[in-house]
């Protein structure tokens, strides 16, 4: 299996930066490997996509060597298992209340004696090349499972939740988490704010990094003083479709802002 360079980099303090994929092809995946972030997030929660564009889009990030995670849609042993052998390099859990769901994730992610994944000599373990032994062992080193907060059942629940081992960063879920607290899309409202301050310090205490949703330069640049150094920019939808409109408005101007529809 690949190292990780997302785990090492973590290790080391460094800041990073990823994004989620939910357009399903492996192209997304290149642009996003050029611009020279350090992961991506495929997105199996919300994207209408299949195991095997998964493993394509996979196959893109470790050709532009970085580190594809994958955000699964439901805590499930056959799931994980294809995902993982797929080659992702961890899977993000999404909407996690409880730990026995980040619990149950790590026993069918890691191999003995961590978990119990289902033995398999496929693409991460190079078909068997070199010794199965040698590939659960390093399998187990570099896999990655990120529990994603977004709700207020979450962040009361956050202490258990973390305190379970192989947690390798916690990731905020400000959009959902401002629906549980009856204040639906407004992740800036004070009382989202405040539980997200509550989870950072439960992440603190724990000992697991924490990553945040970038959602504009003040929101990264509060957290980033704080000390987070893991941050998602988006989705490329988003990304695009922000960078289309301001070509259009700056082309347009230019016209005298003629436009007929």
């Amino acid at each position: 299996m690949k190292e990780n360079k997302l785990k090492e980099k973590i290790k080391r303090n460094q800041s990073v930066f990823g994004m989620f994929v939910s357009i399903p092809h492996p192209i997304m995946v290149e642009l996003i490997g050029f611009a020279e972030f350090d992961f991506v997030i495929i997105d199996y929660e919300h994207a209408s996509t299949n195991m095997e564009t998964i493993e394509e889009m996979v196959r893109a990030a470790e050709l532009l060597n970085i580190t594809p995670l994958v955000r699964i849609s439901k805590v499930d042993r056959t799931e994980i298992l294809k995902v993982l052998d797929c080659g992702a390099q961890g899977i993000v859990i999404p909407n996690v209340k409880h730990k026995e769901q980040v619990e149950e994730a790590i026993n069918y992610a890691y191999y003995h004696p961590i978990g119990m994944r289902s033995l398999n000599s496929g693409r991460p373990g190079a078909f068997a090349k070199y010794s199965l032994n040698d590939y659960i062992t390093k399998a187990n080193e570099e896999i990655m499972i990120v529990p994603m907060i977004e709700s207020f059942e979450g962040i009361n629940e956050s202490e258990s939740i973390l305190s379970s081992p192989h947690i390798s960063f916690v990731l905020e879920g400000a959009a959902d988490l401002s629906q549980s607290l009856s204040v639906p899309w407004d992740t800036d409202h004070p009382e989202v704010q405040k539980n997200l301050e509550q989870l950072y310090e439960v992440s603190k205490q724990c000992n697991v990094p924490y990553a945040i949703v970038s959602r504009h330069p003040n929101n990264h640049k509060k957290w980033a003083e704080k000390g987070a150094n893991i941050f998602v920019l988006g989705d490329e939808r988003g990304t695009a479709f922000r960078a289309y409109m301001e070509k259009l408005e700056k082309y347009r101007s230019l016209t005298g802002g003629q436009y007929e529809s």
